[in-house]
C-alpha cells in the first residue's frame, strides 16, 4: 500500500485522479466521485442536523404562539436562531460539496486509488491483492458506499481517510468509496476485478440482504 502526497493542483495531475500515469498493463475500469446530496445525507448527516434545528425553531416559537403573539412577534423571536440554523446547514452542504469536488475514486484492473483532501491532497493506492473483502451499503437513488477491508497489519489512520471511511471503525479503519452513483454496478466491477487478480472466476452479482433496514451487498470477495 502506498501513500502519495500530491504537490500540484488537480489540473496538473499526470492523469486525472491519479498521482502518476498508469503502466501499460493497467487500465481504468471505473472512475467517479461522491454525489453531493447523497454524501451530505450519509456522511455529514444533513437531514439529522436539519431536524435538530427544526426542533429548536419549534421550541422557540411555541411559547410565543401559545401566548397569542402576532406573526411579527413570532418572526422577531426567530431573528437570531433562524439565521444560525441556515448558516449551519449551509456550512455542512459546502463541506459536502468541497469533499465531493476534491475526491476521486479510481478502480483499475489491479488496484483501487483514492484521491482525497480539500486542502492537502493525499492519494492512497490499495492493491486488489491486499483487499480481504468488500461490502456494499445501498443508499437512495442507486447511490451507495463500498467498504474495503484490508489484509494484514497495514492500516490507514481514520482521520486521514474521513469521510471516505466506514463510520465508527476507528481502531481498524476500512477505506470506503462514499455515496457513489450506480454503486451496484461498480460493486460488480470490483468483484470481477478482485476475482481476476486473486485467481478466481468472476462471480455473479450478489443478492441483497436486509441489515438495519438498509440493503447491503456482500461482494463475495473474501480472501481464502
Amino acid at each position: 500500500m502506498r501513500q502519495d502526497h500530491a504537490s500540484h493542483e488537480h489540473e496538473f495531475e499526470p492523469q486525472f485522479g491519479l498521482p502518476e500515469r498508469l503502466p501499460a498493463n493497467e487500465r481504468i475500469l471505473w472512475q467517479g466521485s461522491p454525489a453531493v446530496a447523497a454524501l451530505a445525507q450519509s456522511a455529514f448527516h444533513l437531514r439529522k442536523i436539519a431536524l435538530y434545528f427544526a426542533v429548536l425553531l419549534v421550541a422557540r416559537v411555541a411559547p410565543e404562539i401559545s401566548a397569542g403573539a402576532s406573526a411579527v412577534e413570532v418572526l422577531l423571536a426567530l431573528k437570531w436562531l433562524a439565521p444560525l440554523a441556515l448558516t449551519g446547514l449551509l456550512i455542512v452542504w459546502t463541506l459536502a460539496w468541497l469533499t465531493a469536488r476534491t475526491t476521486v475514486y479510481t478502480l483499475t484492473n489491479k488496484r483501487v486509488v483514492m484521491r482525497l483532501g480539500i486542502v492537502l491532497t493525499v492519494t492512497f493506492n490499495l492493491p486488489l491483492s491486499r483487499i480481504a473483502s468488500a461490502d456494499l451499503r445501498a443508499l437512495e437513488a442507486g447511490h451507495g458506499d463500498i467498504t474495503l477491508a484490508l489484509k494484514g497489519e497495514d492500516r490507514i489512520a481514520w482521520v486521514h481517510l474521513w469521510p471516505s471511511v466506514r463510520p465508527w471503525r476507528i481502531t481498524q479503519p476500512e477505506p470506503t468509496l462514499r455515496a457513489i452513483p450506480e454503486a451496484a454496478a461498480v460493486a460488480s466491477q470490483l468483484s470481477a476485478a478482485w476475482s481476476a487478480v486473486n485467481g478466481q472466476a468472476a462471480r455473479p452479482a450478489p443478492l441483497a440482504r436486509a441489515q438495519a433496514g438498509v440493503p447491503r451487498h456482500g461482494l463475495q470477495a473474501s480472501a481464502t
